[in-house]
């Protein structure tokens, strides 16, 4: 299971954070400088590595259950 965020603008994608990367990557110069910022932050990379427990792992067997 992967949680993935992406942030869009005008249909552009510039900044994407992955579970399995651990780190948000940006796509233009924009979103470089956002996730430079995002990843130096401890704070916001340990909030976005939790949303996939909260999220993902906690939907999952709903999801299981309805197939």
């Amino acid at each position: 299971i992967e949680y993935i965020r992406s942030y869009y603008y005008n249909k552009l994608e510039f900044t994407r954070f992955s579970s399995s990367v651990g780190k948000h990557v940006g796509f233009t110069e924009y979103g470089v400088r956002n996730a430079e910022y995002w990843n130096n932050n401890p704070s916001i990379l340990s909030a976005m590595r939790a949303q996939k427990e909260v999220y993902c792992l906690h939907n999952i067997q709903i999801k299981y259950d309805n197939a």
